[in-house]
């Protein structure tokens, strides 16, 4: 008669990996290959800038009553075009691309959690949008002679302008990157409403207030405008706020609708978002 010996110690299961943690190194991986194509760093960094520098060459007049050029105006509401440009645009094809070459496919026959992927992707445009800022600061100051606030509540509010932005115009953008039905479209598709927004946003037109109602009601609902506004309330002064259609910077309103996008753009990821194009299946 035999007698079937148990083990007395069983293998110990393998622990899932670190979501953060992974999500770090993935977001160094995303970096790495970013600044490795280097034409799409040279369009990425370079749209913005040529806009400002196109705009604020042609409208230099000084604003009457205000001691504020044009050039001014245009060069506070240009960090927020970067910002989009370096996350809703970045991340549209970005994912497209990755959606069409297997790489979504493969990640999910790994290890790898796949909010990890994501947190990666908001790392590198979140690291990608400083460094576009910076460049438009610098630029602004040097050639049209942006001035840097001094009050620390300024800064404050450049910064959450800022974060919540990128966030914001990061979870849209992955939640575009499904509406291309291949990479090869997702740039022109992506492009059209960018450019458009920027219109409406007051961006590529100043004052915002002239434009026809039903453009301001468009732009209004989207966090383009709202960011524009927040960064001209740190750049310029609190005279120049008879160009904005509320009269004032409302520093409440755009913290509301900057913190709405995150979360509506959240869930408009939950709910749009494909692992594979139709022709994948």
């Amino acid at each position: 008669m035999t007698t079937q010996t148990t083990p007395s110690v069983r293998q110990a299961r393998p622990q899932p990996p670190n979501v953060i943690r992974v999500g770090l190194s993935r977001g160094a991986l995303e970096l790495r290959q970013f600044f490795r194509e280097r034409d799409a760093v040279v369009f990425t960094f370079s749209l913005p800038v040529v806009m400002l520098v196109l705009l604020a060459g042609i409208f230099n007049d000084t604003i009457p009553d205000t001691g504020v050029k044009a050039s001014q105006v245009f060069a506070a509401s240009m960090i927020a075009a970067g910002i989009m440009s370096t996350t809703f645009v970045s991340l549209g094809t970005g994912i497209a691309q990755d959606r069409e070459d297997g790489t979504l496919k493969r990640l999910r026959g790994t290890p790898t959690p796949m909010t990890s992927y994501f947190i990666g992707k908001v790392l590198m445009v979140l690291v990608v949008s400083f460094a576009e800022v910076i460049v438009l600061l610098a630029l602004g100051k040097v050639m049209f002679d942006l001035q840097m606030p001094s009050d620390a509540g300024k800064w404050l509010t450049f910064g959450w302008v800022f974060l919540l932005g990128v966030i914001g115009c990061a979870l849209l953008g992955i939640a575009i990157s499904s509406v291309p039905r291949s990479a090869k479209s997702a740039s022109a598709v992506i492009m059209l409403p960018f450019i458009g927004l920027q219109f409406v946003s007051g961006v590529l037109f100043n004052p915002i207030k002239e434009l026809p109602s039903p453009m301001v009601e468009i732009g209004s609902f989207f966090p383009l405008k709202w960011m524009a506004q927040g960064f001209r309330s740190v750049f310029l002064p609190d005279s120049m706020t008879f160009q904005e259609v509320a009269g004032s910077w409302e520093p409440g309103r755009t913290a509301l609708v900057l913190v709405a996008w995150c979360v509506g753009g959240l869930v408009l990821c939950l709910l749009t978002f494909r692992w594979k194009n139709s022709r994948q299946g």
